[in-house]
């Protein structure tokens, strides 16, 4: 898939956002190695700790279906600055993607481009344990 259709896909995804306490919406594709495509979005909950990103959201979806290698994501969002995954994401992310790149779009459609690394450098994975 091109990178310009995982960024429709992402944006796409803003309009399922569930938002009725933040009124933020985040969507997200993620694109696993093998070509499968996860897309998702945030929802909230009123017990605001039960609340999921579009990140995890596409991340659990992915896995789910037995795709747990990650080759790159789109996160996109309506805000001014460029939309970055939480702290939570990254380490999720990270799990099953340590070398992935991370697109985060503005609302103006422009991109700012990394890798998950220069986002979590210190990263925790099972070398740890």
């Amino acid at each position: 898939m091109s990178e310009q259709e995982l960024m429709q896909k992402a944006i796409a995804m803003l309009d399922r956002a569930y938002i009725p306490y933040s009124h933020f919406p985040v969507g997200a594709a993620l694109e696993c190695e093998d070509g499968y495509i996860a897309t998702g979005c945030n929802i909230e909950n009123s017990s605001y700790g039960l609340t999921i990103c579009a990140e995890r959201t596409a991340a659990v979806k992915a896995v789910s279906e037995g795709h747990t290698r990650f080759r790159r994501i789109v996160i996109a969002g309506r805000s001014d600055d460029y939309c970055y995954p939480c702290g939570a994401c990254r380490q999720v992310l990270y799990e099953f993607g340590p070398d992935m790149e991370v697109i985060c779009l503005n609302k103006k459609g422009e991109a700012k481009k990394m890798n998950i690394k220069e986002l979590l450098p210190c990263g925790f994975d099972s070398s740890w344990l």
